[in-house]
């Protein structure tokens, strides 16, 4: 639609309402039924888990990372686990804390599932989470915008974009119509629907910025709301990471000429390779386990030291203070406890220090990234 006049006119795009009108073919069929297979041995793998947080901890931050490198940050995994344990050693500050915002806003979505269902003020509350204390703070966190966002290369205008967004006097209604979507029943696929959900909140865009992490945190959200996933352990950022420019011709492609079906596939596609890599991962990550219990037989550790080793497959990287107060032992005990690991090969030392050390268990961040 055109907004404004004479000079200040530009055209904006309005998503029609969900759900799309979407042509079952015979490979839709095929990619549908691979990314269920896909996805229900992944759920498979984390009902089976004896501790979830062992495959949760370290997706939840490889998914963090990338979906944050996609919007230009440089943070690796390494950085970000070192930062959780001692903000003051890291170096990229405000990346880092990019990419911690993201791991907040997402647990902060997962846990509101008990009190309060997938809405826009749930979403409003992740986005708030995500952009505070980093760039684009100053860009209403955890508020709807209020003014025209325009895409587009770096210096462009709403004159020459390439693609503008939902003017701000429809956001509300195109948000709710969105909202209502989510809630009510569907005779789709639950990941046809989520495919839709995704592409049209890119399209609507609601915010000044951090679109893109938030419309890629909610796939992870809606998997385990639909009960298609026991926890987050899908993602797809590194998906649209590695075809970068088709997720985004396939996105322009929707709001364009209505390709819904070839943003579908894609879609799909992605799922049930990334499903495939996590379950992939989730066996490397697992048999890594097994291989630390046996190194601390070794070395005959006792119930605390492998109390420690799961531990840091939710906490990659510890101090002897962190160890402390996690096992509710003595500031004695615990550096016994990190010295064992040590030994094992575990852990080591990242920070090169003599007081306030950090250790961080490598193979287990070189196993997520």
């Amino acid at each position: 639609m055109t907004v404004g006049s004479g000079n200040a006119a530009f055209q904006a795009f309005i998503p029609n309402p969900l759900p799309a009108p979407f042509v079952w073919t015979q490979e839709t069929v095929s990619l549908l039924s691979a990314a269920d297979r896909a996805l229900g041995q992944l759920a498979g793998v984390g009902r089976r888990l004896p501790n979830p947080h062992l495959l949760i901890g370290p997706f939840k931050r490889r998914e963090a990372v990338l979906s944050s490198r996609i919007e230009g940050t440089q943070a690796s995994m390494s950085d970000l686990v070192l930062f959780e344990a001692a903000p003051e050693s890291e170096q990229r500050v405000e990346d880092v804390r990019e990419v911690m915002n993201y791991v907040r806003a997402l647990e902060h979505g997962l846990e509101r599932q008990t009190t309060l269902p997938l809405s826009l003020r749930l979403i409003k509350e992740m986005h708030k989470l995500l952009m505070e204390g980093v760039r684009g703070n100053e860009k209403t966190p955890g508020e709807f915008r209020t003014s025209q966002n325009w895409i587009g290369p770096p210096g462009c205008t709403l004159a020459d974009a390439t693609f503008v967004p939902t003017p701000k006097d429809n956001l509300l209604e195109e948000l709710s119509a969105l909202e209502r979507f989510l809630h009510a029943k569907s005779d789709l696929p639950p990941l046809v629907r989520l495919a839709m959900v995704h592409y049209q909140f890119e399209a609507i865009h609601p915010f000044l910025d951090g679109n893109g992490r938030i419309g890629r945190l909610l796939i992870t959200l809606l998997l385990c709301v639909e009960g298609m996933l026991p926890g987050p352990l899908l993602y797809l950022s590194a998906y649209f990471q590695k075809s970068r420019d088709e997720y985004y011709r396939l996105l322009l492609a929707v709001s364009e000429e209505g390709r819904w079906n070839e943003w579908v596939e894609y879609f799909l596609r992605g799922v049930a390779d990334q499903a495939m890599d996590a379950v992939e991962r989730a066996a490397r990550l697992l048999e890594l386990r097994e291989e630390f219990w046996a190194r601390l037989h070794g070395v005959k550790a006792s119930a605390l030291p492998l109390r420690l080793a799961d531990a840091l497959f939710q906490w990659p990287a510890v101090s002897v203070p962190a160890v402390g107060r996690l096992l509710d032992v003595t500031p004695r005990s615990a550096q016994k406890i990190v010295d064992k690991l040590v030994a094992a090969r575990i852990l080591e030392e990242a920070t090169g220090r003599r007081r306030n050390r950090v250790f961080i268990a490598r193979e287990i961040v070189r196993a997520a990234e």
